[in-house]
């Protein structure tokens, strides 16, 4: 499972730079629409802990707040 929170943090990390979007609304929609993605390509199911998954994510926007500000 923390491999593939790893995968999505860095596709969410991507699109917000490639938006130029980066507050926490724009992070918490690129989390959301990233695990859609991942459920489409088979990478996870409706069986993986989403909610847990998200929620892990969500509260590590104090590091990538970090990362991204200048």
């Amino acid at each position: 499972m923390e491999i593939i929170t790893e995968e999505i943090l860095t596709l969410v990390k991507k699109k917000m730079e490639e938006q130029g979007a980066y507050t926490i609304e724009a992070y918490k929609q690129f989390i959301a629409e990233t695990i859609d993605y991942f459920i489409e390509k088979g990478k996870l199911t409706d069986d993986d802990n989403l909610e847990f998954i998200e929620t892990n994510l969500t509260n590590r926007w104090g590091d990538v707040k970090n990362e991204i500000e200048f």
